[in-house]
């Protein structure tokens, strides 16, 4: 009765072995269509691909990331490549931003870094410092009550205390 349990328990880790090859696969086919997709997208806003920029972007990849200073990014980015250094990530950072990929925000004391770039505003909690994005209701029917200005952009932050706090 013990030698089937023990077949049954083998059986078992065979098969799970097969389903760690099988996500191994998995993962290594959805990193290469990511490397490659990044690659794609530096080499279309004229920027070289490296291993540097590489690592900064996949900071940013999926949207998730928010709003990162560049130490934060830095700290992010080495996860990926260790010997990045503070100086390549500033440097990237600004070829980032001129290439449209990231926009840089003001973050109280450092500049901050978004990948979203589409027009958008932001809730900036000043108890715990975060930055949200937000989406206020009229913010498209602003207008200056002065003429002979020509509005290019519009940038609305909006401060207090966020929910958390």
């Amino acid at each position: 009765m013990f030698l089937p349990s023990l077949g049954r328990l083998e059986q078992t880790r065979l098969s799970l072995n097969k389903e760690d090859v099988y996500l191994s696969r998995y993962t290594d086919r959805v990193t290469r269509e990511t490397r490659e997709a990044t690659a794609a997208l530096l080499r279309e806003h004229g920027l070289r691909v490296t291993p540097q920029r590489r690592a900064i972007w996949s900071v940013f990849e999926g949207g998730a990331a928010g709003h990162l200073s560049a130490d934060e990014v830095l700290r992010r980015a080495r996860r990926e490549l260790p010997e990045l250094s503070r100086a390549t990530v500033y440097n990237a950072l600004g070829e980032l931003v001129a290439a449209g990929l990231l926009q840089a925000l003001d973050g109280r004391g450092s500049q901050l870094y978004d990948a979203n770039v589409a027009s958008h505003h932001h809730f900036r909690c000043r108890s715990c410092k975060r930055l949200y994005d937000v989406h206020p209701a009229g913010v498209e029917r602003l207008q200056l009550g002065e003429s002979g200005f020509r509005v290019e952009e519009t940038r609305v932050v909006f401060e207090g205390t966020c929910p958390e706090c």
